[in-house]
């Protein structure tokens, strides 16, 4: 099965289930060079920055869930292309399938999709300074989720819409 690096939403657990029902969590990994964005329209990214790093999920992605993984990243549609490239999980460096939004365009997240994506980064207990970070992208006056559980179960799934 192909490992699959999630630095946004998918990093919660409810939504890769949703999505990804075969597919369970390996680890954290971290991919070098690059750095969290949120596009234009509203959904997380990644861009080349050769002093950063980009922390999330590692997950053992089944052949069956690709599809459903596609159609969700609206990868048909342009939102995000699938690449793969070289994070350090638990195990070292491996090659990871990643979705990069085509848009490179600065945009905001509504609260209600950056709290399961801290939330899962407090779960995975992902570096604290980095999950500092990722509470900078909260829209002005959210203050950061004090308990991420609360979070994860009042975040509603929901489909992408079309770009």
């Amino acid at each position: 099965m192909p490992l699959y690096f999630a630095y946004g939403s998918n990093m919660d657990r409810a939504a890769m289930t949703a999505h990804c029902p075969r597919s369970r969590p390996v680890g954290i990994a971290q991919l070098a060079r690059h750095r969290f964005v949120i596009m234009r329209e509203g959904f997380a990214s990644v861009v080349r920055d050769p002093g950063r790093s980009v922390h999330g999920v590692l997950w053992d992605l089944a052949l069956a869930d690709i599809g459903g993984l596609d159609r969700y990243e609206n990868v048909a549609q342009g939102l995000y292309a699938k690449l793969y490239l070289s994070v350090v999980g638990p195990s070292g460096p491996r090659r990871a399938l990643i979705y990069v939004g085509r848009n490179s365009g600065p945009g905001r997240a509504a609260a209600s999709y950056m709290e399961p994506i801290l939330s899962a980064a407090a779960a995975f207990r992902l570096p604290q300074g980095y999950v500092a970070e990722l509470q900078r992208h909260l829209p002005p006056g959210r203050e950061p989720i004090a308990e991420p559980r609360a979070a994860a179960s009042a975040y509603r799934l929901r489909e992408r819409p079309p770009p």
